[in-house]
């Protein structure tokens, strides 16, 4: 029998509370080749891993694949974030390593006891001193009577790690050899600060154990169903890594739900510069992608700042399943009580039929909640949600395919008790409905608008509910919109199409060139040992000289993403969308360099001022790459191109000349390089030193002819 090439596809996993979703997508077009959902299997004796397997086994029936088609699989799952949120963790056992001050400051941290995750639960805590890592029989007896007193895990403590962990490795393999799951502060992070990197440690350490555990079994599901592909797991950052790295460090999932339906848009969507919301029943998550790339920072876990890299996500209680509150007279709010929360199907989502000379009552979906919410009651006695979702399909701006689409007769049918409460027509109580739930969205939304200075704003609608939202928020705002592509399964769909992704933080008083070298380098080989080609890898280095702050993150696809290039670009589709992107006639935009996959375009256009006054006519600056998407956005920016033998001495005097000095010293210009598939992002260093020697870094493995482009920004 003939055995056919594999068809090289990727499947992504996505472990909700109540459904497990499953998408596969082709490799190399990222079509979308079939989805399934099943039930999420708490109470089976694998846990969720039987979902899993169940889910992977109806996808490879459904769409017609075998194992040996799956080159990646990765999943998501709010396993860590329930569980701390719950404060379903393990007792956890801290070695303190140190004499004298050093030991004070360790056992000070049995204060991390009174972190309380959940009403009444707070983090289980056990302590141990270690007064000489070095010797193995105080080290073993310090483990023996963490032990006996309940811990589940061991956490190895010291000051000072970041500097010299030998200490808490020597804790950390004798705990191994003794069967015991441990972890440490410098596996953690390399920053300074005991009290948080031990609580973020202390954090990783409570949700191991079971973590491992789900680990272990979904890795055994997967094998069971023929897949060799490597397994991965959805970060909260917004990236993948290998299950070996998770097992390490599983607090790096924590907060990963938002994530992947981020990472849906970065990377399904092709957004580089807008807003991505995502909608669910009862809430939507507010997120920011700019030039490219998603917006992390420190995650809040218990109540306290943790090391832990996460999204920045506003979460506002607007979804498409939120009810409405009447006064009698006036809508008041909607939200943040949902259908689900109430008990009640959709109005909008029943036969017309069953809603005719329906009338509105009032309820409460909680015992202690206001009975201020709005429900319909048909003659037959049924109640039904009046929902945000009824009045967007109301007023006829649910797109047609969209997954919240209903009927638009039960919709109007739905509407119209509460519109002759109101005395207007249908239309204007929908418009009511709509203006009142999307003020707190909208506030968030310009409130990132601002933070993170967004040169162009697009909104992505994702989630089940993103057509109760993102139509509505658009056209109030002005701003370009759409629903994102199977937004219902933005969330396996982004697991999906995930880059591998690794973070390195140090603090480096006056860092030198090396310092930034060797953090750089170790994010990308961070990224290469968990299977990225090392050929696509990019890393981000930012240099913070307030806080002697380095970090780098490294990104990189376990296989070689090129897509199919049967179907040229169209020339006139670029121009335009470059040209809409600024805001300038399609004849103004001009191409201006290329380099690799990708082009660079630029027109002048002028912005209004803070006034309302017209300032000066400015350069705006769009990179597209070979499938025709905007990757960069850039204003004011100077384009140079040159190539690999020229582009040190060259680029050096270009940095030089866009350096601007102040009182608080020099500031090197915001700078980006093309060359090959990637965009290298050194927009982070300020000084004029490390950037030079950044780019000899990026450059150092192309051909000397290869030509290359700089895209610098002016720092003001």
């Amino acid at each position: 029998m003939t055995q056919h090439p594999p068809r090289h596809v990727r499947i992504g996993i996505d472990v909700g509370g109540t459904f497990t979703d499953a998408v596969v997508v082709d490799a190399r077009s990222f079509e979308l080749l079939g989805q399934v959902k099943v039930p999420t299997s708490h109470d089976h004796a694998d846990g969720v891993a039987h979902g899993i397997l169940e889910a992977l086994e109806k996808l490879q029936a459904d769409v017609g694949i075998g194992a040996r088609d799956v080159s990646f699989l990765a999943h998501g799952t709010t396993q860590a974030t329930n569980a701390l949120l719950e404060g379903d963790v393990a007792t956890v056992g801290i070695a303190g390593i140190g004499a004298g001050f050093d030991g004070f400051a360790t056992r000070r941290l049995t204060a991390l006891g009174k972190l309380e995750l959940a009403p009444g639960r707070r983090l289980p805590i056990r302590y141990a001193a270690v007064r000489d890592a070095s010797d193995p029989v105080a080290v073993k007896e310090a483990l023996a009577r963490l032990r006996a007193e309940g811990a589940e895990v061991i956490v190895a403590v010291e000051p000072f790690s970041v500097d010299d962990p030998e200490g808490e490795q020597a804790v950390l393999d004798a705990a191994r050899e003794q069967g015991l799951l441990g972890t440490s502060t410098h596996e953690i992070t390399s920053l300074y600060g005991l009290t948080k990197r031990a609580r973020t440690a202390v954090l990783n350490a409570g949700i191991m154990p079971r973590m491992v555990s789900t680990a272990d079994l979904v890795e055994a599901s997967v094998q069971r169903a023929g897949i060799t592909a490597p397994l991965m797991v959805m970060r909260g950052d917004g990236g993948v890594m290998s299950l070996p790295e998770m097992r390490r460090r599983p607090l790096l999932t924590a907060l990963s739900g938002p994530a992947a339906g981020v990472a849906g848009a970065l990377m399904g969507e092709k957004l580089s510069e807008g807003v991505f919301l995502e909608t669910g029943g009862t809430s939507t998550d507010i997120s920011v992608i700019r030039r490219g790339r998603v917006q992390v920072r420190h995650a809040h876990l218990a109540g306290r700042e943790t090391y832990l890299p996460a999204l920045d996500v506003r979460t506002v209680g607007i979804g498409g399943g939120s009810l409405i509150r009447f006064s009698g007279r006036a809508v008041t709010d909607v939200g943040p009580r949902s259908a689900h929360i109430a008990g009640l199907a959709y109005a909008c989502f029943a036969p017309a039929s069953a809603l005719t000379d329906a009338k509105l009552v009032t309820i409460s979906p909680r015992p202690d909640d206001p009975a201020d919410y709005v429900a319909l009651e048909a003659p037959d006695g049924t109640r039904y949600a009046l929902t945000l979702t009824c009045a967007a399909n109301a007023l006829g701006i649910v797109p047609a395919g969209s997954y919240a689409r209903s009927e638009p007769e039960s919709a109007r049918l739905a509407v119209q008790p509460l519109a002759q409460a109101l005395a207007v027509p249908v239309e204007e109580a929908a418009r009511t409905v709509l203006r009142q739930a999307i003020k707190p969205v909208r506030d968030v939304v310009d409130e990132l608008a601002r933070e993170y200075q967004l040169d162009h704003l697009t909104l992505v609608g994702g989630g089940g509910g993103a057509a109760a939202v993102t139509p509505f928020l658009g056209e109030e705002a002005e701003q370009d919109w759409r629903i994102a592509a199977h937004s219902e399964v933005i969330s396996p769909l982004g697991a999906a199409l995930a880059l591998v992704r690794e973070s390195v933080e140090r603090i480096v008083p006056g860092p030198s060139n090396a310092d930034i070298l060797a953090a750089r380098a170790e994010a990308e080989a961070a990224v290469i040992a968990q299977g990225a080609d090392p050929s696509g890898v990019e890393v981000d280095v930012t240099v913070d000289p307030r806080r002697n702050l380095i970090r780098a993150i490294a990104t990189g696809a376990t296989e070689l993403r090129t897509k199919d290039r049967a179907s040229t670009v169209d020339e006139g589709v670029v121009r335009g969308e470059v040209a809409r992107s600024i805001g300038v006639p399609v004849a103004e935009v001009e191409e201006l360099a290329a380099a690799g996959q990708h082009r660079v375009f630029g027109a002048r256009a002028r912005r209004k001022g803070p006034l309302g006054r017209f300032a000066a006519p400015v350069r705006y600056v769009r990179v597209v790459d070979g499938e025709g998407v905007i990757r960069l956005h850039s204003t004011g920016a100077a384009v140079e191109q040159t190539d690999v033998a020229s582009a040190q001495s060259r680029l050096a005097t270009l940095v030089d000349q866009h350096t601007h000095y102040g009182d608080g010293g020099s500031r090197a210009p915001a700078l980006w390089l093309l060359a090959g598939p990637k965009i290298a992002d050194l927009s982070g260093v300020l000084d004029r030193d490390q950037l030079v020697a950044l780019i000899g870094a990026e450059l150092k493995t192309r051909a000397p002819a290869e030509p290359v482009v700089a895209i610098l920004e002016d720092r003001k």
